[in-house]
């Protein structure tokens, strides 16, 4: 099964901050890899736009640098030449006047134009002000904006007001990497494309679902960063909440960016508040030559959660009573992420209590093996009795699809090839992150108050033991993380 490779049509795509750390690591691969691929051709612009001063041939042999590491198997010496012919540059000042004259000399009107706002959220406005002031916001043009969408309900709406003072909500792309996995995108063909689940997707039949994102990891070199944000901001609010939101949303009328947005929405204000007895965080602890958070970020009386665990519920028909468990962490036991449907008891069991119980879980691996896998339940070969065991049928898709057709597509090539392309289907719209943001700022305002601190966990662990119990006093318990 060859998969198809459909040309985008040609565009100018100028990328504010690239000479930057995520233009670096994920932006110019993935543009690299879409031209290796043959989705990028023809009258093709890249503009790298920063402060550095430098020219388009040092920006080029930059690049090329980099591409010849990061991309080495890919990266033959006449398709990076080929790529690196479509490679600009521009030393611009993003709140004064330096480099913009010189960047609208280069775009075409007659192209898409694209602006990847590759900086801190506190220039996006200022950006798009200079934008519209040199002409460059009307036509076929699009913005991109990376997360932190602020960092609270409030910054959020400013950050939203500044981008639609000069750029219309269809022209902007929010984008959230993991929306770009093709294993979330599955989640939509799985629950959407077959009628063996929909029937069973309701309160009715599913007991409780389960969304863990793990990482073996501490913060690294995140660490100033990260202790200013802390799980809740720069997971929970949006990585988890838009699974959620694929897990739980009604079907949406069509395949088509507003009615799956609106459909999200839904749920997302559908959700009760979260109590502090509901919600759990923690802070990993020193273990070995293992540094704790608190030396990592260089802050010895930071109360900053590397690791948070909560339950919720959507408050609507389809999921009345139905517990959604919400899990992340740093320095966990495994880099995994996954979503677990774990459907209910058979209503009565036919083969006696020493038959054991039994469920049917269906389970959505984000990362690393990507793949889909249902348990069912069978009777165990051989004699001796009807004796059950549960089996699970797996669909890891490098082995199921073979290894080609399973090496997907970054995140990030797929989610830039459909800004080129004008579709905002899996790119969040403002206020389902105004939204995210008033459900999330309660639970950070009542940590806030309380002054405690996070409770602390070891290393290569499961997080806190409080986690555990928040499943255990339910009658349920947390899934293995494992890769």
């Amino acid at each position: 099964m060859a998969s198809r490779v459909i040309p985008v049509d040609p565009f100018d795509l100028v990328i504010f901050g690239g000479t930057g750390d995520l233009a670096r690591r994920k932006i110019l691969p993935a543009l690299y890899r879409r031209f290796v691929a043959g989705q990028i051709e023809g009258d093709v612009r890249v503009i790298g736009a920063a402060r550095t001063d430098m020219d388009a041939a040092g920006y080029r042999e930059m690049v090329g640098a980099l591409l010849a590491e990061t991309c080495a198997a890919e990266a033959d010496a006449a398709t990076l030449q080929a790529f690196l012919a479509m490679l600009d540059y521009v030393t611009i000042d993003a709140r004064g006047s330096k480099g913009w004259d010189e960047l609208a000399a280069k775009l075409r009107a007659d192209r898409i134009r694209a602006f990847y706002f590759s900086v801190a959220p506190v220039l996006f406005a200022d950006l798009a002000e200079r934008l519209q002031r040199h002409g460059l916001s009307d036509g076929d043009a699009r913005i991109v904006v990376e997360k932190p969408f602020g960092r609270d309900l409030a910054s959020a709406r400013d950050l939203n007001r500044g981008l639609a003072a000069h750029f219309d909500e269809t022209q902007i792309y929010r984008i959230d990497h993991y929306l770009g996995k093709e294993t979330v995108q599955n989640l939509m063909a799985i629950r959407f494309g077959n009628v063996l689940f929909e029937p069973l997707w309701n309160s009715q039949y599913v007991d409780h679902i389960q969304i863990t994102v793990a990482e073996a990891g501490g913060v690294g070199g995140r660490g100033e960063y990260y202790d200013q944000t802390g799980a809740m901001r720069d997971m929970v609010q949006n990585h988890l909440m838009q699974l959620l939101c694929l897990i739980a949303m009604e079907p949406p009328a069509k395949f088509g960016p507003d009615a799956v947005r609106d459909e999200k929405l839904k749920v997302i204000r559908a959700l009760d508040p979260v109590d502090a007895s509901e919600v759990v965080r923690g802070q990993y602890a020193a273990s070995g030559d293992i540094p704790g958070y608190t030396s990592e970020v260089g802050r010895p009386d930071t109360t900053t959660e590397s690791f948070v665990a909560l339950r919720t519920h959507v408050s609507n028909w389809r999921w009345a009573g139905t517990p959604f468990y919400l899990r992340t962490g740093k320095r966990l036991r495994e880099r995994a992420s996954e979503i677990a449907v774990v459907f209910k008891d058979a209503p009565h069991s036919i083969f006696g209590a020493e038959a054991g119980r039994h469920r049917n879980i269906l389970t959505i691996r984000l990362q690393p093996n990507e793949g889909i896998e249902l348990g069912v339940t069978i009777k165990e070969p051989g004699p001796g009795g009807m004796r059950l065991i549960d089996v699970p049928l797996d669909m890891t898709f490098a082995e199921a699809l073979g290894p080609e057709e399973a090496d997907f597509p970054d995140a990030y090539e797929r989610l830039i090839m459909d800004v080129i392309r004008g579709n905002q289907t899996l790119f969040m719209r403002g206020d389902e992150v105004e939204a995210a943001w008033g459900w999330t700022d309660p639970v950070i305002a009542g940590w806030d108050r309380s002054g405690e601190r996070p409770l602390a966990y070891a290393p290569g662990t499961s997080g806190p033991d409080e986690a555990l119990r928040l499943m255990t006093r339910d009658g349920r318990r947390w899934r293995e993380i494992r890769p």
